[in-house]
């Protein structure tokens, strides 16, 4: 007979699969690795350019594709600065934002995109989706040089349930 305990633990294997931790216990995102310098491609339905103040806004149906990752928002307001040329510092989204990878799609309210920090923030309702498990809670903290990936639920009374991170895990069917 199999032990309550690792009955619990053959229960969340799946989790693992959902932000892969590595052995010190760290979530690691499948966006580790992923590469901010590259180039950001950008679309709307209306970019409003405040050139005095090193930043664009992008209106309606905005998406911004940089490499594998790919962010969708009614509303995203680029932070850029024009030191040596025009480099984006900064991405910040709202209205109700997808960021998505290969093996992930992640929703929340708002997002930040640092470049500077190579971090991206989601904020407010967050849920993580991969292959049907899913994970909610308030904030999730993605770096993207680690990988290392952390979702809150306290701080919110959105999102989570009480204020807590909650999950629903697929289980594969082991029968032969």
């Amino acid at each position: 007979m199999i032990s309550r305990p690792f009955q619990l633990c053959i229960m969340l294997l799946p989790a693992l699969v959902l932000l892969a931790p590595r052995a010190d216990g760290q979530a690691v995102s499948s966006l580790k690795g992923h590469d901010s310098r590259a180039p950001v491609d950008v679309a709307a339905d209306r970019i409003e350019l405040q050139d005095r103040s090193d930043r664009a806004v992008l209106i309606g149906n905005v998406e911004i594709q940089q490499g594998n990752l790919t962010l969708q928002a009614p509303r995203v307001t680029v932070a850029y600065t024009r030191a040596g040329g025009t480099e984006i510092q900064r991405l910040d989204a709202s209205g109700g934002v997808t960021v998505k990878s290969p093996s992930e799609t992640a929703r929340s309210q708002f997002a930040i995109y640092d470049f500077n920090r190579q971090q991206i923030t989601m904020i407010g309702n967050v849920i993580v989706d991969r292959n049907g498990s899913k994970v909610s809670g308030a904030r999730l903290v993605i770096d993207l040089n680690t990988g290392q990936a952390s979702m809150g639920g306290s701080g919110s009374t959105a999102g989570a349930s009480n204020g807590r991170v909650t999950g629903r895990f697929t289980v594969p069917d082991r029968t032969p």
